[in-house]
């Protein structure tokens, strides 16, 4: 009985499968087939050899002692003990290790190559859709686009071409699994690159990306070149790149503004299309007052907020919009003096009711006992005369 060595050095050098590891792994494989043919009990085990220069097969047959409380294999005995008719077992055994292993190496090859793209785009057909996920054919391997990347109301019809963003490659039994997204801003940076040749070549660089995804985007761009408009090498000729990039994400509004580090005049420019008055920097450093002529309050805010809440992601600054007008009443209302209170007067109090002190009563006591012997003199003096 042998194993063709030949084609296991023909798949090393094909599919980049080491030559070792492939008989390493028939040796387990035709040892546990010797076990399943024999019927062999927990008391016996078997070793298989492979010779790499022929390709011949040797069993061995082992009687082992188990240690339940170390859980160590002592060998008491071996023999070779290779069946006659092993051979045809040995063929199928092999051939079924070479194509698991060849799927493994397959599998290991095609997280390697996505591995290393995390960050990228891709560009996939939709194979299927359901509830759980979207299913993107990239080729080689299929990627998988959950609910939560999905694009709010974006239908994703079966055999449509779209591209997406490889947000993570990670392992599982089954292959590697690619998760791609729609809604990451990270696509639109991508697919930037792909139109504006100039970002590139590093000449235009995308500072900041903030999305609301299927609606609206504004992006910041910066130029190193001071001979390069940014904004209009986004834009390109008649509006044909920025076109390009609105047209593969199904609409979606893309508003281009200059970067700069004067944060009033970026803050200002976040909120393009409105025309901006003044922006002042609060003192925590962290809120922006922005004041627009009145007839561009609504403009700046946007529908529903959008247009404010965009350019606070995109500035990293709380925004806080204000008309002219409400600008004026507020500096009116606090230049208007405050009436100074009342100074607080004490209550009237009633004079209490006066109170005879010791020394007056005493007085009192002495002039009623003068007046009671003087009346008892006179009537002494009465009585006499009688």
């Amino acid at each position: 009985m042998k194993i063709p060595m030949d084609s296991l050095r023909e798949l090393e050098r094909e599919r980049g499968i080491s030559f070792d590891t492939l008989v390493e792994a028939i040796e387990k494989a035709l040892a546990s087939a010797y076990l399943k043919v024999t019927g062999a009990d927990e008391t016996r085990q078997a070793r298989a050899v492979v010779d790499p220069e022929t390709g011949d097969v040797t069993v061995f047959a082992q009687d082992v002692e188990f240690d339940d409380e170390t859980e160590e294999v002592t060998v008491l005995k071996e023999w070779e003990d290779t069946p006659a008719d092993f051979g045809r077992i040995a063929a199928q055994t092999a051939k079924q290790v070479i194509l698991q292993r060849l799927r493994e190496a397959e599998r290991d090859l095609t997280f390697g190559e996505y591995e290393g793209r995390v960050g990228d785009i891709v560009t996939g057909i939709v194979e299927q859709q359901d509830h759980r996920y979207t299913i993107l054919n990239l080729g080689k391997t299929e990627a998988l686009m959950p609910p939560g990347e999905q694009i709010p109301h974006e239908r994703y019809e079966h055999a449509a071409r779209l591209k997406a963003y490889i947000v993570e490659v990670r392992k599982s039994a089954r292959g590697p699994q690619i998760i791609v997204s729609r809604t990451h801003p990270g696509l639109i940076k991508r697919l930037f690159e792909l139109e504006v040749p100039e970002i590139l070549d590093g000449v235009v660089e995308i500072k900041g990306v903030a999305r609301e995804p299927g609606h609206r985007s504004k992006i910041a761009v910066y130029s190193t070149d001071h001979n390069v408009d940014p904004v209009g090498a986004c834009v390109g000729a008649k509006g044909s790149r920025v076109r390009m990039v609105m047209n593969e994400l199904r609409g979606e509004k893309i508003d281009i503004i200059k970067w700069t580090e004067d944060q009033p005049e970026f803050v200002a420019n976040a909120l393009s299309p409105a025309k901006v008055t003044e922006v002042r920097i609060q003192d925590d450093g962290e809120t922006a007052l922005v004041i627009v002529p009145d007839y561009q309050l609504s403009l700046a805010i946007g529908k529903e907020g959008q247009n404010a809440r965009l350019a606070a992601r995109l500035t990293g600054l709380r925004v806080d919009i204000k008309s002219e007008s409400q600008i004026r009443e507020d500096e009116a209302a606090a230049a208007k003096p405050v009436p100074e209170p009342e100074p607080e007067t004490e209550p009237e109090t009633e004079p209490e009711p006066e109170t005879e002190t010791e020394t007056e009563v005493a007085a009192a006591a002495a002039a009623a006992t003068d007046d009671g012997a003087e009346e008892r003199e006179q009537q002494g003096e009465g009585a006499k005369e009688g």
